[in-house]
C-alpha cells in the first residue's frame, strides 16, 4: 500500500470514520441498550443491595467506589468490540480488499478504525456516567484527568480490537479474547474491590493486570483515591498503545492474515 496525498487520506480517513460510527449507530438495539441494562444491574444489586454491607472503601460509598470501573468497563467493551468486530466482518465479506487496493497508507485505515473504537467507546461511556448519575451522583475531581484516561482507554482497545479482527479466522475468534481474557482482567482489575484489601501477595500480582492502572487512573480522576500512582498507569497506558499501534502498522503493512 502506497503513501497518498494528505487531502485523500484525510478524506478516506473520514470516511472510515463516517462508517463506523453509522454502523454502530444504526444497531443501537444492540450497541447502546446493553449497557444502559448492565450498568443498571450492577448499580442496583451491587451499588444499592449489597453495597449496604461491604460499607466504604478508601472513605467512599461502596456505590460511588465502584462507578468509575463500571464506565471504564463499559468503554473497554465498547471501544474493542467495535473495531474487533467491524474489520473481521470487512475482511469476512472481502470489503477490506477494496480498502487494501486503494492507494491509502496503513497508517490512515488504523486511524479510521481505531477513531471509530474511541468515538463508541467514549459515547457508551457518557452515557453509562449519566445512567451512574442517578444512583450515585458525584463531583468530578478532575476532569482532565478523567478525560485524558478514558481516551487512553478507548484508543487502546480500539487498537487491541483491530489486532484480533486481524488476526481472526472466524467469529468464534472475535468472542474469545473478550470471554476468556478481557472479563477477568477486568473483574480482577479493582472494579469492585480495592487491591489493598488483598494478602500482600495477591497485591503484587494483581499489578500485572493492566486494566488495574486504567480503572484506578480513571478512579483518581473521579474520586481522587486511587491504589496506584496516576503517573505510573499513565506511562503503563502510552507504552501499551504504542506497543499495540506498531503491531497494528506492521500487520497493515505486510497483509497479515489478510491478503491471501
Amino acid at each position: 500500500m502506497m503513501l497518498c496525498p494528505g487531502g485523500n487520506n484525510r478524506v478516506a480517513f473520514l470516511t472510515i470514520l463516517r462508517k463506523e460510527v453509522t454502523r454502530f449507530s444504526r444497531i443501537w438495539l444492540q450497541t447502546v441498550v446493553p449497557s444502559i441494562i448492565s450498568t443498571s444491574m450492577y448499580f442496583i444489586i451491587f451499588g444499592a443491595l449489597i453495597g449496604q454491607r461491604i460499607g466504604p472503601i478508601n472513605d467512599q460509598p461502596y456505590i460511588y467506589y465502584i462507578t468509575p470501573g463500571l464506565i471504564i468497563m463499559a468503554i473497554i467493551n465498547n471501544a474493542y468490540a467495535n473495531v474487533s468486530a467491524s474489520f473481521f466482518s470487512a475482511k469476512f465479506q472481502r470489503n477490506v480488499e477494496e480498502i487494501l487496493v486503494a492507494p491509502l497508507s496503513p497508517l490512515t485505515i488504523l486511524l479510521g478504525y481505531v477513531a471509530g473504537g474511541v468515538v463508541r467507546g467514549i459515547s457508551i461511556g457518557i452515557i453509562v456516567a449519566l445512567v451512574a448519575a442517578c444512583f450515585a451522583p458525584i463531583a468530578v475531581h478532575s476532569w482532565g484527568l478523567t478525560l485524558l484516561i478514558g481516551t487512553m482507554t478507548a484508543v487502546l482497545f480500539s487498537l487491541a480490537g483491530l489486532i484480533n479482527g486481524i488476526v481472526a479466522t472466524d467469529f468464534d475468534d472475535i468472542s474469545i479474547v473478550p470471554t476468556f481474557f478481557l472479563l477477568p482482567l477486568i473483574y480482577l482489575g479493582g472494579v469492585f474491590y480495592s487491591i489493598t484489601m488483598l494478602p500482600e501477595f495477591w497485591q503484587h500480582v494483581s499489578r500485572l493486570n493492566p486494566i488495574l492502572y486504567m480503572i484506578n487512573a480513571f478512579r483518581h480522576g473521579i474520586l481522587g483515591v486511587s491504589d496506584i500512582d496516576t503517573r505510573l498507569a499513565i506511562l503503563v497506558m502510552a507504552g501499551t498503545i504504542v506497543f499495540l499501534a506498531a503491531i497494528a502498522q506492521y500487520m497493515l503493512v505486510h497483509g497479515t492474515r489478510i491478503k491471501s
